[in-house]
């Protein structure tokens, strides 16, 4: 016995000892088993942990891709997390390269598991790579429960993802498809009795066939006939161009417009004296140094600070500290410049450069909190600026708060009115609305064009990927809200705009092309 183990150590197979030494530690050929024909790839023992490793496959695949189609919403995320732990770091990035790692170490050992039974070998996976599969399917199932609950909307963009990539998900299934014919044909054939090749073979050909004709419940907006599809969306720059400049700032608009947007949208505060300012946050920590000039007052309401308080502050060195998207492009040394020197932005120099470049503004404007001076008379405080200090021209203004809104058409009835949720067709109208300002998740094709044929446009926010982006032109919407307007103006036509004719081809040639492959690797 001794001898033939020698004899056996000293063997050829370089191939095969890669495979067992990365799967199994076993570099030696004395330390392997072949599978004899008709019995179990692996011992007992070692069929529980195949099943695992497929899990931890299946659930770090999904949790990869949910991730990667939540990239549109990153700096939600970032933001969530900073309202929480009370500093600003690139969470969403860390948790993709996390979420890659693992998905690769999880690949690596699936297809070195295929490549051994597809050499006939025994599988016995090494107490380490045991341990790694049972952390990436805990970790796997943890992250997707977390985001499930704290985000349960990230659902909803994985669905309208599909209605880009399913066709390019079903090239990829197939594909896989055809790389698994090998060890499948290989067991079926090694095995003695029928019934064991129809429980090996039977599953395939099922999953094979689903596969084949799973495009017939397809349906994407962007596979559609030639001259159906309607012009391209305007863009809103959502509290201006972010990624280029401090948010809500001058210099953030003015990067909008050099860039081609067609409008500016922003979040307005009412300070404590009632001067209409820019500010998204409740607070001023974020996005302003209020730590170093009043460190006692940064949980303070920022609608709780006179104006002169915050011409004080400056709201541009955070922007280049934090770094506050994983994609920023690198800024020249006069953009750093302007950037550092950024300060609170009024309402009504706001309005002054939207006019002057005849650009739509739309904006989310906040009540002040209890015993604010303007607590009860926000609204008419603001009208006041749009109306007699702006001098803004009406028809640029989207006016969005719901509150007093027959009011607010009685003094400005040259406002467009704009409703944040969906609604009958005929309460729209009985209330004037000419435009609904919706969140990119309730995107339906359908009822956008119910809402077009009622003279009633369709604004989406925050669409900042091109894929999305490609998904509401081909839905038919008029305009986006994003972050990215410098790249989303470059895009001269939906990404994965085809006909049906030309889909339909593909379809064909994909499943003749696997039927081919899969018939003459059972052949063989």
């Amino acid at each position: 016995v001794v001898r033939r183990r020698l004899l056996q150590r000293y063997e050829h197979q370089p191939f095969i000892s890669c495979l067992a030494g990365f799967y199994s530690c076993r570099w030696k050929r004395y330390q392997r088993r072949r599978t004899e024909p008709g019995k179990c790839c692996c011992k007992t023992r070692e069929c529980v942990f195949f099943p695992l490793l497929v899990g931890a496959f299946c659930f770090s695949l999904v949790f990869l891709y949910m991730w990667g189609e939540a990239k549109n919403d990153y700096n939600n995320f970032d933001w969530y997390n900073y309202g929480n732990l009370g500093f600003w770091f690139l969470w969403s990035l860390v948790l993709l390269i996390v979420a890659a790692i693992l998905f690769m170490y999880i690949t690596l050992l699936l297809v070195l598991a295929m490549c051994l039974l597809a050499e006939g070998q025994q599988l016995y996976l090494h107490w380490s790579h045991k341990i790694g599969t049972f952390l990436v399917l805990c970790f796997s199932v943890t992250a997707l429960f977390i985001l499930s609950v704290l985000w349960g909307d990230q659902w909803k963009t994985v669905r309208l993802s599909f209605q880009i990539t399913a066709p390019y998900l079903h090239i990829g299934a197939i594909t896989v498809m055809v790389l698994l014919s090998w060890p499948v044909a290989l067991h079926a054939i090694r095995a003695d009795k029928k019934v064991v090749q129809v429980v090996i073979v039977g599953p395939y050909l099922a999953i094979l066939l689903f596969l084949f004709l799973i495009p017939l419940g397809m349906y994407s907006p962007c596979i559609r006939e030639m001259g159906t599809l309607g012009p391209k969306p305007a863009l809103i720059g959502h509290r201006g161009a972010p990624m280029l400049a401090p948010e809500n700032t001058e210099m953030s608009f003015q990067k909008t417009i050099e860039h081609g947007g067609d409008g500016l949208e922003t979040d307005v505060t009412i300070s404590y004296d009632g001067v209409p300012f820019l500010m998204h946050d409740s607070t001023l920590r974020r996005t302003t140094n209020i730590k170093e000039v009043y460190p006692n007052d940064t949980a303070q309401n920022a609608a709780l600070f006179s104006w002169d308080t915050l011409q004080e502050l400056n709201a541009g060195t955070w922007f280049l500290k934090d770094k506050p998207f994983s994609c920023m492009d690198s800024l020249s040394r006069a953009d750093q410049t302007q950037a550092k020197n950024q300060s609170i932005y009024k309402l009504s120099n706001f309005l002054r450069l939207a006019d002057s470049q005849n650009k739509l503004v739309i904006f989310d404007l906040y009540r002040p909190p209890e015993k604010h001076p303007y607590r009860n008379s926000w609204i008419n405080r603001t009208l006041d600026v749009i109306l007699n200090e702006s001098g803004i021209r009406p028809h640029l203004v989207l006016w969005l708060e719901n509150d007093m809104r027959s009011f607010v058409q009685s003094v400005a009835p040259g406002f467009q009115q704009t409703m944040g949720s969906k609604a009958p067709v005929e309460d729209l109208l009985m209330d004037n609305i000419v435009k609904l300002n919706l969140p990119y998740t309730e995107m339906s094709s359908e009822d956008i064009r119910k809402y077009t044929e009622a003279n009633i446009t369709t604004n989406l926010y925050v669409v900042n990927e091109p894929w999305l982006f490609s998904l509401a032109w081909c839905s038919g919407a008029q305009s986006v809200t994003t972050n990215t307007v410098h790249m989303l103006k470059n895009l001269r036509q939906p990404l994965f705009l085809m006909t049906p004719q030309q889909y339909n081809i593909m379809w064909i040639l994909t499943d003749l092309t696997s039927v081919l492959l899969i018939s003459l690797i059972f052949a063989l």
